[in-house]
């Protein structure tokens, strides 16, 4: 089988340039996508070693243990800077504290959301790739990156003002009925069925990017959006995990990461009904102590 560099050799030259600079935009996206998880999570590792040794015992959440085994991560003076008020927001003024606590949510919304949304980027990359090799126009694949990721910063700015409202510094876990509630909410949502409608979704991306192309800019936007919305249909509600747990969790924020990515790669159910059941018996379990 021919690689990626021969494989247009049957087009004439001009279709051969439009596949080949497809074939650079495709690695181009690849390594930003990349770049910009890693950098996230590890903004986010720096921070959570940071919420670590500020929080007292009664503070931490389950995992947050693991932390005392990272070493200190360096950082520049404006990081630092940048991070402690991050993880004591209500130390700033009106709206300066909301902001940072703002971006604090966008960084995880990035290093939890992005990798599961490999597929979709992957697959309207391979449809593109499809169009340019037949001469025709396609809008960069970083424009559907900037749609999808543009509805997960709005939601971020929801989860930063639920944090403000229930935690009175960033990063401590709420207690009682509130975690009750969180953990409740996100358990029950796994058996509805608009879980399963967002899920089949994001589990399908090829229909939709197939049915809805176009070489319209605006419109590719909108469909990074869309899909965007079906995502956060899909992962609201094990977000708001992070409340019961911390929300510097560094431990938490990979599991749910990592599960969201094999529950939209896993057919069936039966990984998001367990999910849910777990989150339930948790719940349970800490209304019974909680009373």
């Amino acid at each position: 089988m021919a690689d990626e560099s021969t494989r247009f050799d049957h087009l004439d030259g001009v279709a051969r340039l439009a596949a080949m600079a497809t074939l650079r935009s495709r690695i181009i996206v690849n390594l930003i996508v990349a770049l910009a998880v890693v950098l996230s999570w590890a903004a986010l590792a720096a921070m959570a070693v940071g919420t670590a040794q500020l929080a007292l015992p009664a503070e931490s959440g389950p995992g947050d243990a693991l932390l005392h085994w990272l070493p200190d991560l360096p950082m520049p003076s404006w990081a630092g800077r940048f991070f402690a008020l991050c993880l004591t927001p209500v130390a700033a003024s009106g709206g300066l504290g909301f902001l940072f606590i703002w971006l604090m949510w966008t960084l995880m919304a990035i290093a939890m959301m992005l990798p599961s949304a490999v597929p979709m980027i992957r697959t309207y990359c391979e449809i593109a790739d499809t169009a340019r090799a037949k001469g025709e126009a396609a809008v960069h694949p970083l424009i559907l990156v900037a749609g999808y990721l543009t509805v997960w910063i709005g939601a971020s700015a929801a989860f930063a003002g639920v944090s403000l409202a229930v935690q009175s510094r960033a990063g401590a876990p709420v207690a009682g009925y509130a975690a009750v509630a969180s953990l409740g909410i996100a358990g029950l949502y796994q058996f509805t069925g608009l879980k399963e409608a967002c899920l089949r979704k994001c589990r399908n991306p090829f229909a939709i990017l197939f049915s809805r192309w176009s070489s319209r800019t605006s419109r590719i936007f909108r469909l990074g959006m869309e899909q965007g919305v079906w995502c956060l249909g899909c992962c609201w509600a094990l977000m708001l995990v992070m409340f019961a747990v911390g929300t510097m969790n560094i431990f938490w924020m990979a599991l749910i990461g990592l599960f969201t990515v094999v529950e939209k790669q896993t057919p069936g159910r039966f990984a998001t009904r367990l999910a849910g059941a777990i989150l339930l018996v948790w719940a349970t379990a800490l209304l019974v102590v909680s009373r």
